[in-house]
């Protein structure tokens, strides 16, 4: 693979890493406030990773100012292959991994170069030998191209599915679900302990530690060294994820602000393409290069992407796009789900098959939406800033039909096919009490007919109530709009609220 061709990988990798961001912040659902700020802090790293794909990706396939810069580096240093890079986690996590999987370099290495004949081969690993020498079909990728010694002893691998007559297909998916089953209960249990711990006195002096901006006229320098923090902490943990992950919990609870977790973010960026950095002085001197020239590319940018969006203040996009991304979700709690499957499934999935089709199709397409996109940006940032210098008709969305400039229509949708289900969910535990105790139909037919018109009317009362609606526009976690209806702002407002008549005197 080509520098010039794996830049764009790079990128990409930079989005997608942060998807564990949002599942996480999806574990702290059941309290609004708290998912709001996670949904705000997880999503912080999403927008500031696709802003800076956004406006670096065209400038490099025009000008390819990084591969260019990278390259220009790598020829004025004199490089020499290093030692291998320090393995702080591995050392725990490679011994279990070995436990349950190893796989065939070699055949890796082979498809990769184009080897037909590899392409038959299993890539579990299946024999192995005492000296780290592997037989002529599992050879290591330093003996590819050596031949077999028959002399040297060789076992049987010590793995889970050393001796499965699984296909690799099984294999993976097995082991895709069982892993996607132990993020999700990892993630799940560190939200619930950073909740348990960092509670009382232990939150305000977290708090005020993090948050603390340093006494003017240096205040500007606090950010700064907490991209330094960043970095480090990334370094030592040897994967972003881990840091961000961990950081996600700590700002739907209050303890960091969303602030504060933004320059944490991009300096764990930084971190992470230290470590990538170092393995790649680890390479050997034909491949020397090319592996250091790719961790700059990966570094360089991190760094442009920082300079875009994070020295002047107003350039500081990803955080306002955070915040009204969490707000958002604190008000239609399945937008998480609809934000995961389109940013890291639906719209990926797309761009890939565009690419596919061609250069024409992916133009032909990807033109009129970016323009569509741009268009609509700016109409919205004028319509927030400066609306009289917009035409009429422009200056609000409200000509459109509503479901293409609000998500109350799709909302109303949800709501009822979740009236649907839950009314469907007791009807059958109903026909199970039946068989228990003897009703009559009547009795039956009675109830459902209560049930379901209690269904409709709360259905009616969630989208047709006044007050309902106003509240909609209040933003999530002012305190007005957590007050419960009160008899003493008047038998009308109460009535509104509540749905019933007020006891008259």
């Amino acid at each position: 693979l080509e520098v010039k061709l794996a830049v764009p990988v790079i990128m990409g990798s930079n989005i997608g890493t942060s998807v564990t961001n949002t599942m996480v912040a999806m574990m702290q659902a059941a309290e609004r406030n708290e998912f709001q700020r996670a949904f705000a802090g997880a999503t912080v790293h999403d927008c500031f990773n696709w802003l800076s794909v956004l406006v670096l990706l065209p400038l490099e396939v025009v000008s390819g100012m990084i591969t260019q810069l990278s390259q220009r580096l790598v020829s004025v240093f004199r490089l020499q292959p290093g030692e291998e890079a320090p393995e702080l986690l591995k050392v725990i996590t490679e011994p279990v991994t070995k436990l349950i999987i190893q796989l065939d370099k070699c055949v890796i290495t082979g498809i990769a170069i184009g080897n037909q004949g590899m392409r038959n081969l299993s890539l579990v690993k299946e024999w192995c030998q005492a000296d780290t020498a592997l037989s002529a079909a599992n050879k290591s990728v330093e003996n590819c191209g050596l031949s077999f010694d028959s002399s040297s002893t060789h076992v049987k691998c010590r793995h889970l599915f050393a001796s499965t007559e699984l296909s690799d297909l099984s294999v993976g998916l097995i082991l895709l679900a069982g892993s996607l089953v132990v993020l999700c209960t990892c993630l799940l249990l560190l939200v619930k302990l950073l909740n348990s711990i960092l509670q009382g006195q232990v939150a305000k002096v977290i708090h005020k530690v993090i948050n603390t901006d340093l006494p003017h006229p240096f205040g500007w320098l606090a950010g700064y060294i907490a991209m330094f923090v960043g970095a480090g902490v990334t370094f030592l943990v040897q994967s972003s994820s881990v840091f961000t992950s961990t950081m996600t919990p700590l700002v739907g609870i209050g303890v960091i602000s969303l602030e504060r977790a933004y320059p944490l973010t991009l300096g764990s960026n930084i971190g992470t393409t230290a470590t990538a950095l170092l393995a790649a002085l680890a390479s050997p001197g034909n491949k020397l290069a090319a592996s250091v020239q790719i961790a700059l590319c990966h570094l360089f940018f991190n760094v442009f992407g920082i300079l875009l969006w994070y020295p002047v203040p107003f350039m500081r996009l990803p955080i306002r796009m955070a915040y009204v991304l969490g707000e958002r979700t604190a008000k239609y709690r399945w937008f998480a789900v609809l934000y995961l499957l389109l940013c890291f499934l639906l719209l990926p999935s797309l761009v890939l098959g565009l690419s596919l089709a061609g250069c024409r199709v992916m133009a032909g397409v990807g033109g009129p939406f970016l323009g569509v996109t741009i268009f609509i940006a700016a109409v919205n940032m004028m319509q927030a800033h400066s609306p009289r210098y917009l035409p009429t008709k422009l200056q609000t969305w409200d000509f459109l039909p509503k479901w293409m400039h609000s998500l109350k229509p799709l909302d109303r949708l949800i709501t009822k096919a979740t009236v649907c289900c839950s009314f469907s969910c007791e009807a059958g535990q109903n026909e199970e009490q039946g068989d228990e105790e003897p009703i009559s139909p009547h009795t039956v037919s009675v109830r459902m007919q209560d049930e379901f018109a209690s269904s409709q009317r709360k259905e009616q009362l969630t989208h047709s109530n006044p007050v309902l609606d106003c509240l909609e526009e209040i933003r999530p976690g002012n305190t007005t709009s957590q007050q419960k209806p009160d008899k003493a702002r008047g038998p009308r407002a109460y009535q509104a609220a509540t749905g019933s008549e007020p006891a008259h005197t």
